[in-house]
């Protein structure tokens, strides 16, 4: 237990973070319950006052912290502890780092987050740049399958800034595919609300009238970039909306479902794919930066990827910087 009171003062950019979270970035090894304890007791106050937990604090507020419990050494083959190889690996997937801004290239098969069964993932390796608000902080997400750009937040400034142009449908996302047969029209916008069923392992997202329960608006514009005959095509695809697998979702209801997915694909998709992976590919991300001006990464062809493209006879080299230009959502 440290045997000090300390008196800091909340950041501007902090303003508006609950108490909880304010507590969480700055002693990661303090439990959720022991902040509702001292929260509850009165140990912890903001300007001299009483504060719940989920409270809002203010920048230039004054919080009391108490004597907090020590940090307990992290032994060897601590799950949690990142090995240096842990390091490594993190720091090999950039893309793109800046004050504000990493950008990294995920690999197909690394979650993003963790889970019951999920020990190896993105939000674990964030480790490598340090703890507290040195943390990168994730602001959107891929499928674990899903190779390509995924953006972090240096700080809960940037964070918050990132995270906001993504819920505002700010970024033009660009995602590569290759799907079974060739879609005509080569392109347009499908508008298919989406329906989550299923439990846990088995969730999988359904089209959906637009007024059944639970049914949320989905649109995703798509356009042919090149095919093989009538048997596959090298498509890309922009989500103007950002639900749950719904690339793989919208594909699949248009009658041509993404290779190597077997959680969306049919019968004869399965056949085309053979031994491909999901030929899924978040290629390209265009928003602004949270410093000014205007930041865009793209993520080279993953190994999976690369595979699919070098079995179909596609060239990396055909594909535009953004396909999209001047499309909009239609509603």
């Amino acid at each position: 237990m440290s045997r000090e009171v300390q008196t800091l003062i909340v950041d501007a950019a902090e303003d508006g973070i609950r108490l909880d979270r304010w507590f969480k970035r700055r002693w990661p090894h303090v439990s959720h319950i022991q902040v509702q304890k001292l929260a509850r007791s009165g140990q912890i106050r903001v300007d001299g006052a009483r504060i719940k937990p989920e409270g809002r604090l203010t920048a230039g507020a004054v919080v009391r912290v108490p004597p907090l419990p020590e940090d307990a050494p992290r032994q060897p083959g601590d799950p949690h502890q990142l090995s240096e190889r842990d390091i490594a690996f993190a720091k090999s997937l950039v893309l793109y780092e800046d004050d504000l801004v990493i950008a990294l290239n995920k690999p197909h098969g690394l979650a993003v987050q963790g889970g019951t069964k999920t020990t190896k993932h993105v939000d674990r390796l964030l480790s490598a740049w340090g703890e507290g608000l040195d943390r990168p902080r994730l602001v959107h997400r891929l499928d674990r399958d899903t190779s390509g750009v995924l953006l972090l937040g240096k700080g809960p400034e940037a964070a918050k800034r990132l995270a906001g142009a993504f819920a505002r449908r700010q970024a033009k996302k660009t995602y590569w595919a290759i799907v079974m047969g060739l879609p005509k029209p080569g392109s347009g916008q499908i508008d298919v609300p989406l329906k989550k069923s299923g439990i846990n392992d088995y969730e999988i997202m359904r089209p959906a009238d637009r007024k059944e329960a639970g049914a949320e608006p989905a649109e995703t514009a798509f356009t042919v970039i090149s095919h093989a005959g009538q048997r596959a095509s090298w498509m890309a695809l922009r989500p103007f909306t950002g639900r749950t697998h719904q690339l793989r979702a919208h594909m699949k209801a248009i009658g041509h479902p993404i290779l190597g997915d077997p959680k969306y694909g049919d019968e004869a998709s399965a056949q085309l794919s053979g031994l491909l992976k999901l030929q899924l590919h978040a290629r390209r991300i265009e928003l602004d930066h949270p410093s000014g001006g205007t930041l865009t990464v793209e993520a080279p062809l993953s190994p999976e990827m690369k595979a699919g493209f070098a079995h179909f006879g596609f060239e990396p080299s055909e594909g535009r910087d953004d396909p999209f230009v001047g499309v909009r959502r239609q509603r």
